[in-house]
């Protein structure tokens, strides 16, 4: 798979670092996993497994593995969270993560896990198959229920959110994701995202405000009057869409 050169060269580097660590398995997920990426826009979002135990030792170890990293080009991008085979199962559970440069704990969600069983890359070892307990529909589903209801259901009422381009398009397209994952229980790309959220009657200008900004380059800066238009026809959509999804699916 081409990613794109910058992106080849820092999974490959990355792979060489990470060898010191001795991993069971390197594992791609998000946009990379899901055929969606866009250089220079997308995250690199990688799970790695360890043998293990993850100790204090590791923790500086890893830490000094980005350190090393962080001239590379996109680095800033790349997102890691460590696992060990003892550590895998369960979904509450924070795990070592590398992010935004700099390390803290974070869950590999119920969303991730699947991504992994459905359409993971393997980078290095073993498939997440033999490694990471399978996600049951319902946990699946409760996730994504919970994460609109008790996420973003609140974000929509913190109208200072909306006048910037990430809370438009993550909240919208994270909407279209659980939609069809409620409904099917499929996971889908933001690009199918984009397709499918006209038919959940979503506004059409905000819609391709945000398939032209991933797709085809930010161009211009947007004036005030349409960033306040594009704030307002947002939250007015998001609000009642995820209420009407809360009551269908709770």
């Amino acid at each position: 798979m081409t990613h794109g050169d910058d992106t080849d060269r820092l999974l490959d580097r990355f792979r060489t670092v990470l060898r010191d660590l001795d991993p069971v398995a390197l594992w791609a997920h998000g946009s990379l996993g899901g055929g969606d990426y866009q250089e220079g826009r997308s995250d690199l979002d990688l799970i790695a497994v360890l043998r293990g135990p993850l100790t204090a030792g590791t923790v500086w170890r890893v830490a000094r593995l980005h350190a090393r990293l962080r001239t590379e080009p996109l680095a800033n991008r790349l997102h890691c969270t460590y696992l060990t085979p003892a550590t895998a199962g369960g979904t509450e559970r924070r795990h070592l993560t590398w992010a935004h440069g700099q390390l803290f704990g974070r869950p590999v969600t119920p969303v991730t896990r699947r991504e992994l069983h459905t359409f993971g890359v393997v980078l290095h070892g073993d498939a997440p198959g033999g490694l990471l307990p399978p996600v049951p529909d319902r946990e699946l589903a409760g996730f994504v229920l919970r994460d609109q209801r008790d996420f973003w259901r609140r974000a929509v009422d913190r109208a200072g959110h909306w006048t910037q381009d990430v809370w438009v398009d993550l909240g919208l397209l994270t909407y279209a994701r659980a939609a069809v994952t409620l409904e099917d229980g499929r996971l889908i790309t933001k690009r199918e995202a984009l397709d499918v959220l006209p038919g959940l009657g979503a506004p059409a200008e905000v819609v391709e405000d945000v398939r032209r900004r991933r797709y085809e380059g930010p161009g211009a800066a947007p004036d005030e009057a349409w960033t306040a238009r594009r704030s307002e026809l947002t939250r007015g959509y998001l609000g009642p869409a995820i209420d009407g999804l809360v009551r269908t699916y709770a």
